[in-house]
């Protein structure tokens, strides 16, 4: 091979004498096989000086592409003025759900116990800075209200409860007792099953007679009778912890708890738990159909796709998960559509106490692809949307929050949506469908 450097001043040295083989003084010329061979390494040369020229003429458009670019972004963000709408503060015995000041986003209000809201539930930061609808108040719901005091009894509010003032001759806890006629609440006296005579003895000629241990005694000194203590009465007085996690049963001399059906007691004689027929075995859903276990019993469920319209069409990939297919590259209307839909499925048991965090979406970016430089979370449907806002706890991720208890038996649905933009360009959106079984037991 013979040098770059050599084949040029050979070229050079070719090149003026190109019609002649041998020079006037009679010195040796190249023979035609080595001038083939320069001639082919020079092409080889400009061919790659060539190549490299194009590749970097093309990296510099590029990073001067890039920069242009940058300084143009940086312009466009450094002129546009953000919009934010002012603080908005909790309504007096209530809450609010919600920190973002900016356009599109969303503050929730709820109220306390014993507090009903008056007003919008939610409000919107609007383009002009401004937030939609007027601030919400929370009106005290009157224990009263319902008039519970019988028999010319006044009733008196208290915090989360109310106490009867009975007139005169009535007592109970709604005066539902005349005073002269009425028997203790906590004694059972007209069943033969829960008396007993009583033991006695005479001590230095005075007769001493006592009970057995759940019973009282009642009557004269010479005329007496153990009654049996009602302990299920006696512990529904206020200030008494509760015996029963659910219903008390009042047997001679004792009492005994028990639970609801689909609950099992445990072993301390008091509590109740769940039973789960799904693991057990103990349901009747078909073939086709997922059992899902609820407080006290079982759900067979059967989640669809949504069914095909246009170019928007799923397919179920997984039990609980629906994946929209390719869409054509001209349908606007398909890329809009939720890329994935998954379903959900909650227990919950009746008045829950709130707020509680029931559910999380999170997104997550494919091996060697940009994910989304920014989130939307947002709740879309379904048939309790009053009880539940959606809100951002960190960058990737939204929380689903139950800010309004509810009254078993009930079946509540929500559906919420995240939505990916990537330099804030519509990239995709995922749809979760959350189901709600609410049991109508506090445990």
């Amino acid at each position: 091979m013979i040098p770059a450097v050599e084949s040029m001043m050979i070229l050079d040295n070719l090149i003026p004498q190109s019609n002649s083989i041998r020079s006037s003084f009679g010195q040796s010329c190249l023979d035609k096989q080595q001038i083939v061979v320069a001639i082919r390494h020079m092409q080889q040369f400009l061919r790659g000086q060539e190549s490299r020229f194009v590749e970097g003429m093309r990296y510099m458009k590029n990073r001067l592409t890039t920069l242009q670019n940058s300084v143009s972004k940086a312009s466009t963000e450094s002129d546009h003025h953000i919009v934010t709408c002012p603080l908005v503060d909790a309504p007096v015995n209530g809450r609010k759900f919600g920190t973002k000041l900016f356009v599109d986003h969303e503050v929730h209000f709820t109220c306390n116990s014993g507090f009903l809201l008056i007003g919008p539930s939610t409000r919107v930061c609007q383009e002009n800075g401004s937030w939609t609808g007027d601030n919400p108040v929370c009106k005290d719901i009157s224990e009263c209200s319902s008039h519970p005091c019988q028999n010319g009894g006044t009733c008196v509010d208290g915090i989360n409860q109310y106490r009867c003032v009975c007139s005169r001759g009535w007592t109970g806890t709604n005066c539902q007792y005349q005073t002269e006629t009425a028997l203790p609440e906590w004694s059972v006296m007209n069943d033969p099953a829960f008396s007993r005579k009583p033991r006695c003895a005479k001590v230095d000629r005075t007769q001493h007679c006592s009970c057995e241990p759940g019973f009282h005694m009642s009557g004269t000194s010479e005329n007496s009778i153990c009654q049996d203590v009602n302990e299920c009465e006696v512990y529904k007085l206020d200030g008494v912890p509760k015996l029963c996690m659910h219903a008390c049963v009042n047997i001679p001399g004792s009492y005994r708890c028990s639970c609801p059906t689909g609950y099992k007691i445990l072993g301390d004689g008091r509590s109740c738990e769940d039973v789960d027929e799904c693991l057990t075995s103990q349901h009747n859903c078909t073939r086709g159909t997922m059992c899902i276990n609820t407080g006290g019993g079982f759900q067979c469920v059967n989640p669809e796709c949504p069914k095909s319209h246009g170019n928007i069409s799923y397919v179920k990939t997984f039990p609980f998960q629906c994946e929209r297919n390719p869409c054509p590259m001209d349908s606007r209307s398909c890329h809009l559509a939720p890329k994935t839909i998954s379903f959900h499925y909650l227990s919950l048991p009746t008045k829950l106490k709130t707020p509680v965090t029931l559910f999380r979406m999170a997104t997550a970016a494919a091996p060697g692809r940009p994910g989304p430089d920014s989130l939307r979370f947002g709740i879309v449907g379904g048939n309790s949307r009053g009880h539940f806002v959606m809100q951002r706890s960190d960058r990737q991720t939204g929380e689903l929050i139950l800010v309004q208890s509810f009254q078993g038996p009930l079946i509540a649905e929500v559906d919420v949506d995240m939505s990916e933009y990537l330099d804030r360009t519509f990239q995709a959106k995922h749809v979760s469908k959350v189901t709600v079984f609410v049991s109508p037991y506090e445990f």
